[in-house]
């Protein structure tokens, strides 16, 4: 588990990419250099009525410019996200992290690297890593709602992908199982985040194919180091901290393997 900063860090430029979907890029002192694919930060508002700050995934990782990278939804007006939204450079805000405790890649084993929704932006600095370590081979499956496609050509460029829209627009006409079903693709194991029915469905599937399935799990926080216990998923086993079923997503997760939790 990294070390944990909180830090007042610079904007180094914003811009929206798609509906309601902003791409940040943060100068950070610490977090970036202890930060790794599938953990988050916790963003902290500049306006004093709004206390809790709001979890964001990772999207980007650069250790030598010492920057993190944040693709993020804006959920609605007077929102905390709709506040990041209208940051601009050289602004300051407040973060801690990096948080929770990422993704273990399994060396050698053909992965699928699978995101849904909002869990697109994470998965594609653990695709960036993974081409870059060399440690597995895998094949990007990426879900989206309709057209606005964010960050696909970026997963393109770290190898093979494929891609599914609900309304049929680009790709598979369905989801990301239809997409692996029609391609006919095969892997050993899968890491995953997005929607939980998305999440249910790949832990399923993992189990009828014998798959080891690692899933990243979204979930509204408060204060996003384990101790207000406002985001316990149900596990399978109890939880030393609690000892009841449950697990901290902000804590013990946001990664867990599938099998460790209910969905």
């Amino acid at each position: 588990m990294s070390d944990k900063f909180k830090e007042t860090v610079t904007v180094v430029e914003q811009k929206c990419i798609a509906a309601d979907i902003y791409d940040l890029t943060l100068l950070t002192e610490n977090i970036a250099e202890h930060a790794r694919p599938g953990q988050f930060v916790s963003v902290y508002s500049n306006q004093a009525d709004k206390i809790l700050p709001r979890p964001i995934s990772l999207c980007g990782i650069d250790k030598e410019k010492k920057t993190i990278r944040l693709v993020y939804r804006v959920t609605g007006a007077g929102t905390g996200t709709e506040e990041f939204s209208k940051l601009k450079k050289g602004d300051r805000i407040s973060l801690l992290g990096p948080l929770g405790n990422g993704f273990t890649v399994e060396p050698g084993k053909r992965a699928f690297l699978i995101g849904g929704g909002i869990g697109v932006p994470p998965m594609l600095e653990l695709a960036k890593s993974m081409k870059k370590s060399n440690e597995a081979d895998f094949t990007v499956v990426m879900g989206y709602r309709n057209s606005d496609t964010f960050l696909l050509d970026e997963f393109q460029e770290q190898g093979i992908s494929y891609v599914a829209t609900e309304d049929g627009s680009v790709g598979t006409r369905g989801n990301v199982l239809d997409a692996i079903r029609e391609n006919h693709l095969k892997a050993e194991v899968i890491y995953a985040c997005g929607p939980t029915p998305m999440l249910r469905a790949l832990k399923a599937y993992a189990k009828e194919q014998g798959m080891t399935c690692y899933i990243s799990m979204e979930e509204r926080m408060a204060c996003g180091i384990g101790a207000c216990l406002a985001c316990v998923c149900r596990s399978t086993e109890k939880d030393a901290h609690s000892n009841v079923k449950n697990k901290r997503i902000c804590k013990d997760g946001p990664v867990f393997l599938a099998e460790e939790v209910e969905l």
